[in-house]
């Protein structure tokens, strides 16, 4: 059972993955790794990276992260994933937090994420499928198309220690678990 873990939404039990997708590597963010990233984004030496600030989650799964981001006072999530039962995840969780106009669904590979037009994004969740590699190349395609605004801050999940790809600095990297939790920095142009 996933639940929201603080702010406006806490408590707030999400949707079940039920068999999830085997094929999309549908594996939620479990509650305890969220808290430890969220009291590491909150308590760190970050000052306030998600009030007020749009939120991208890359490989959104079931939309955990974002959700949470959304609790805490973030002002808008883009998640973006390209699995169906991910995406059915989402809309299913926007409409049980009633925040559908404080979110959208993009049904898109983040590995070809294209250009971005509108304001970048100041905080990103990216959770990719574990062992796959695909971390690195989402974040090279998100700061290529514009998607990433100077400065920003990314939590990136894996299942052993990754290096920082080339327009990034390592800003801390922790282990709980099975799960590694990267915080990365845009370099500053």
């Amino acid at each position: 059972m996933m639940r929201i873990i603080s702010g406006r939404f806490k408590g707030t039990v999400l949707t079940s993955v039920g068999k999830g997708d085997a094929r999309a590597h549908l594996r939620p963010t479990t509650d305890r790794v969220r808290e430890s990233i969220f009291n590491l984004l909150v308590n760190g030496a970050y000052g306030d990276p998600i009030s007020n600030v749009s939120v991208l989650d890359l490989f959104a799964g079931t939309g955990a992260l974002g959700f949470e981001a959304l609790s805490r006072g973030a002002s808008f999530v883009r998640f973006v994933d390209n699995g169906r039962k991910a995406g059915s995840l989402i809309v299913q969780n926007a409409k049980t937090l009633l925040v559908q106009s404080e979110v959208e669904l993009v049904q898109l590979d983040a590995l070809k994420l294209g250009f971005w037009k509108k304001e970048p994004f100041a905080l990103v969740f990216l959770d990719p499928p574990y062992g796959k590699e695909m971390g690195q190349l989402a974040l090279s395609a998100a700061l290529a198309g514009g998607w990433l605004a100077e400065d920003a801050l990314i939590v990136w999940e894996e299942n052993q220690k990754q290096s920082c790809p080339v327009g990034f600095t390592m800003l801390d990297a922790r282990r709980y678990g099975e799960t590694w939790v990267h915080i990365l920095e845009v370099l500053s142009a």
